[in-house]
C-alpha cells in the first residue's frame, strides 16, 4: 500500500493546481468560502481555458460576456491572479483590478490577499508580503509582483501586466449617454497606457451587456484583436470558435448555462422581474430583446409593390452634420394606405456635412415630388426658426412642415411602434430593409435612431386630419 507524507502529498497537490485554474478554484474555494459548497459549471471550464491562454500567451486581449451570479468575478480577479503567482509559478506578475465602484475592485483585492495568506496556500506556494506595502487597494510580494485596486475612472500612476476590467459599467449608468461615454473614452485613451509591456501584457473585459455603446459595443463593433467569449444565460445558436477551439456546448434553443445554480424556475422567476431590455442585456448578452423591444421588426411585411389604391405620403427628416461619421441624416418616406395600413416606401441615410446635407434633402424632395408632404425638424431659438424659414424656402413649391420635437423619443416613436407591432406596417423592398429592422430591434438602446426619429415623425404627421394630395 502506497503511502504518502506529507512532502508527497504537497507534491502531488502542487502539480494538480498548477496543470489547470479549473483544479485550482476548486481546492482554493473552501478558503474562502468555507460555509459554501463549490457548485461546478462546464461555463467555468471555458472561462478557465481562456485564462489560460492569457497565462500561456495565446491570448493578449479577452473579452468576456456573462450574465451575473455565474463566478466570473472570483473566476476572473480573485483566483486566476492567485494562479498565476502560486501554482504557475510567476510571482513577479503585476495586477490592476477595476471596476466601476472602487469598493467592488477593493472587495476582490482582499480576497485575494486573504487567499494568498491562507495556510493552505502558504504551505503549498510560500509567498513574503511586504510589511510596509500590504494594504485593501494594494499589496506587494517579495517577488515584486503586486495587485492595485481602483475604479474606473482612476487607472493612471502604475503599469501592469495584467489589466483586469471587471463591469466597467453599473446597470445605471447604461440610462446615462454621459457615463457611457466616459467610461468608453477611458477605455480607448487610458486603457492602453496602463500597461506594463505593451506587446505582451494582457487585458482582461468582463461583464454583462447593458447597451449597444458599452464597453463591449465598442470592441464587437470594431476589429481591435479581442478574442470574445460569449456565454448567455439561454443558448440561442452557434456563435463563432474562439481561436483556443471553444464553442458552446449547448444545442438546443433555451438551454440554461449554469442550471446547477440557476434551474429554469429561477430564470422564468427572475425574466419576469426584471423585464425584457434587462433580459436581453445581463442574461443573453444582447442590448435588446430578440424579438424587438419598443418595436418588433419580424411583424414587418416586405413587399415588392405598393398596394392599389390611393396614398397619403409624407417623408419624415432627422437631420444631423457631421461628414462620415456620428450621426445620420435621414428621410423616411411613409405612406397612409386606404385600406388603413402604412408603408415604408423608402429611405435616404447619409453622413453629411450641412452643405451635402441640404443638397441630399432638396434632390430627394425634388425626386418625390409634391404629392409627398416633407416634415422637417426645427431646432429651438432663433437659429431654429432661420433653418426652417431656409428649408421652406429652398423646397419652394412643395408642401413642407416644420416644428419642435417635443416629448421623448421614444414617445414619438410609440404610435408608429403600435402599428408595427399587430402587423399593420408594409415595407417596400429594397436594401435599407434589414438596416432599417435591426435599428428598429435595437431601439432606443441601438448605436442610432435616426431612422427612427424620421420614420416617427413621418407616420405621426400622417396622423393628422388628412388634408390635400392623394396619389
Amino acid at each position: 500500500m502506497l503511502r504518502l507524507n506529507d512532502e508527497d502529498w504537497l507534491a502531488i497537490e502542487r502539480e494538480h493546481c498548477r496543470r489547470r485554474l479549473g483544479n485550482f478554484i476548486r481546492r482554493a474555494w473552501p478558503v474562502l468560502e468555507p460555509g459554501q459548497p463549490y457548485i461546478h459549471g462546464w461555463h467555468m471550464d471555458a472561462i478557465s481555458e481562456h485564462l489560460e491562454a492569457i497565462t500561456t500567451g495565446q491570448i493578449k486581449r479577452l473579452l468576456i460576456n456573462i450574465p451575473p451570479g455565474t463566478m466570473k468575478s472570483m473566476a476572473t480577479a480573485v483566483f486566476w491572479p492567485a494562479w498565476e503567482w502560486g501554482p504557475r509559478g510567476m510571482p513577479s506578475m503585476r495586477f490592476i483590478g477595476a471596476s466601476h465602484e472602487e469598493k467592488l475592485a477593493i472587495r476582490d483585492n482582499v480576497k485575494m490577499r486573504r487567499l494568498i495568506q491562507s495556510d493552505w496556500f502558504q504551505a503549498l506556494w510560500p509567498i513574503t508580503m511586504a510589511g510596509d506595502q500590504n494594504a485593501k487597494t494594494y499589496f506587494e510580494n517579495d517577488k515584486t509582483g503586486w495587485r492595485q485596486a481602483c475604479p474606473v475612472g482612476s487607472m493612471t500612476g502604475r503599469r501592469g501586466d495584467r489589466v483586469l476590467w471587471d463591469d466597467p459599467h453599473s446597470v445605471e449608468d447604461a440610462h446615462s449617454e454621459a457615463a457611457l461615454e466616459e467610461a468608453n473614452r477611458i477605455f480607448r485613451e487610458t486603457l492602453p497606457t496602463r500597461l506594463n509591456n505593451p506587446k505582451d501584457s494582457a487585458i482582461l473585459i468582463v461583464m454583462q451587456r447593458l447597451s449597444v455603446k458599452d464597453v463591449s459595443g465598442v470592441i464587437t463593433s470594431e476589429d481591435m484583436g479581442y478574442e470574445h467569449l460569449c456565454l448567455p444565460m439561454e443558448y440561442e445558436g452557434p456563435r463563432k470558435i474562439t481561436s483556443i477551439g471553444f464553442l458552446d456546448p449547448r444545442k438546443e434553443k433555451g438551454e440554461l448555462l449554469f442550471p446547477e445554480r440557476f434551474p429554469r424556475e429561477v430564470v422564468e422567476r427572475d425574466k419576469k422581474i426584471m423585464g425584457p431590455y434587462a433580459v436581453a442585456g445581463q442574461l443573453q448578452q444582447r442590448p435588446s430583446p430578440a424579438q424587438g423591444g419598443e418595436f418588433q421588426p419580424d411583424m414587418l411585411q416586405i413587399v415588392d409593390a405598393i398596394p392599389a389604391g390611393p396614398v397619403r405620403w409624407c417623408r419624415g427628416w432627422d437631420l444631423a452634420a457631421t461628414e462620415g461619421a456620428g450621426d445620420y441624416t435621414v428621410g423616411a418616406k411613409v405612406g397612409a394606405l386606404a385600406d388603413g395600413r402604412f408603408i415604408v416606401a423608402g429611405v435616404v441615410r447619409e453622413q453629411f456635412a450641412t452643405h451635402k446635407r441640404d443638397q441630399l434633402i432638396k434632390a430627394t424632395s425634388s425626386a418625390d415630388g409634391w404629392t409627398v408632404k416633407q416634415s422637417l425638424p426645427q431646432d429651438p431659438g432663433q437659429a431654429g426658426k432661420g433653418q426652417a424659414t431656409a428649408f421652406v424656402s429652398m423646397l419652394a413649391g412643395h408642401d413642407v412642415h416644420t416644428s419642435l420635437e417635443s416629448g421623448d423619443k421614444v414617445v414619438r416613436a410609440r404610435p408608429l411602434a403600435s402599428q408595427v407591432n399587430v402587423g399593420n406596417v408594409l415595407l417596400l423592398r429594397g436594401p435599407w430593409n434589414e438596416a432599417f429592422k435591426e435599428e428598429l430591434r435595437l431601439f432606443p438602446n441601438g448605436l442610432h435612431d435616426d431612422q427612427v426619429d424620421a420614420s416617427a415623425r413621418g407616420f405621426n404627421q400622417l396622423l393628422h386630419a388628412p388634408v390635400g394630395i392623394f396619389t
